[in-house]
């Protein structure tokens, strides 16, 4: 993984030291002062290097990683936008414009430090419950104010450790009372011994219909070095047997019935189906085999590409709740960077009667890094539109 972006991070590290050095330091400070400047940056980037040439998938490489790579963003980009300011400088002649842009320059560098670190630290943990209702014609009338909690994208792997923070999404998500509550993908980051330190946690949701899950992407555990498929394929049983031994309702292109007062309603959930390289295994056909047309059905389908893919032209299915894109962990206002890969990244979605929900998620993967995209429950409740 650290192989794959060692030259974004090198450019990272070394572009603003070169610019700062170049035009900053070296008119002012002599060679001893600015080789210490740099060392940090050299000596991150030496970590770098050595964690992508001995890569490991084991939890103290892991959290060596993810502490190499928060020390390397929480200086790189700081420095980098401090060098922008650098380089305005450079045609100017005023004194007074030169001094005012290095100073601006340097408080918005401090301001964005101090903010990476607050998403770092303590940005994961800060978890949101979004409650949002959705009116259907065609819901049931037992149905009528319906509560669905949602929580998406766990990825236990980079909360080893963390037990508080999985144990207050558990608490915040009782203490709503939801009717069921459903999981839509990435338990896991990479193999399902990541679960064995939250299994009991996780097994403590009260809900009347209890916890309704599908897999994600991570789920089918393909982001590890395994000896043989072989090896992967019974890893992933053991994440599914493991998932089920918590009391949660698994469904791989299956659907269950809930029942009010002779009336019912469908959670139909796929297996995760996005584009390449994501795994596509959703049957939409199989998933809903045996249900009448009438049935109102809320669909669980990890990746919200699948929506616009399969589910708006092929189905007819009022709600669908997905996950997987994070937000990308980060959200200014209403924009976040995953809007540049994800027409549906975040939020209500809705086309020819049919609605969206894609969750941002409670978990973090590769880093415990969020900022402004916090960790979220979704309390959806269903209304039926009279």
């Amino acid at each position: 993984m650290i192989f794959r972006i060692l030259i974004p991070l090198f450019l990272l590290l070394f572009f603003p030291a070169w610019v700062l050095n170049r035009f900053l330091l070296k008119p002012r400070v002599g060679w001893p002062w600015r080789f210490m400047i740099l060392l940090p940056n050299l000596l991150l980037f030496a970590a770098l290097c050595l964690m992508a040439a001995c890569e490991r998938y084991t939890p103290d490489t892991a959290y060596r990683t993810t502490l190499i790579l928060t020390c390397t963003l929480t200086l790189g980009f700081p420095e980098l936008l401090l060098s922008l300011f650098v380089l305005l400088r450079v045609p100017v002649r005023k004194l007074a414009v030169r001094r005012a842009l290095l100073a601006v320059g340097g408080v918005l560098s401090a301001a964005c430090m101090a903010t990476l670190i607050y998403g770092f630290t303590l940005g994961y943990k800060q978890v949101v419950v979004r409650p949002v209702t959705y009116t259907f014609a065609q819901l049931p009338r037992a149905f009528h104010g319906y509560r669905i909690a949602q929580i998406s994208d766990l990825h236990l792997g980079t909360l080893s450790g963390k037990a508080d923070v999985v144990k207050r999404i558990v608490d915040s998500v009782n203490a709503a009372r939801p009717d069921v509550v459903v999981f839509t993908g990435d338990l896991v980051n990479t193999r399902a011994e990541e679960l064995k330190e939250f299994a009991n946690i996780l097994s403590q949701f009260c809900a009347p219909d209890g916890v309704i899950s599908v897999m994600g992407n991570h789920d089918y555990l393909s982001y590890y070095p395994w000896p043989s498929d072989e090896a992967r394929r019974e890893n992933v049983r053991l994440l599914q047997e493991s998932e089920r031994n918590m009391g949660w309702k698994l469904l791989l292109n299956e659907h269950v019935l809930l029942h009010r007062c002779g009336d019912s309603l469908a959670i139909v959930g796929v297996e995760n189906d996005g584009r390449p390289p994501f795994p596509a295994l959703g049957d939409l056909p199989r998933a809903q085999q045996g249900l009448s047309p009438e049935c109102f059905k809320v669909l669980l389908s990890h990746d919200p590409s699948h929506w616009m893919r399969r589910v708006v032209p092929d189905t007819d299915i009022p709600l669908t709740l997905s996950g997987h894109t994070h937000g990308m962990q980060l959200k200014i206002g209403n924009f976040s960077p995953a809007a540049w890969f994800y027409p549906e990244w975040g939020g209500t979605y809705t086309t020819q009667g049919q609605t969206l929900h894609v969750s941002l998620g409670a978990g973090e993967v590769m880093l415990p890094f969020r900022l402004g995209a916090w960790p979220e429950i979704n309390l959806i409740t269903l209304q039926r539109a009279e």
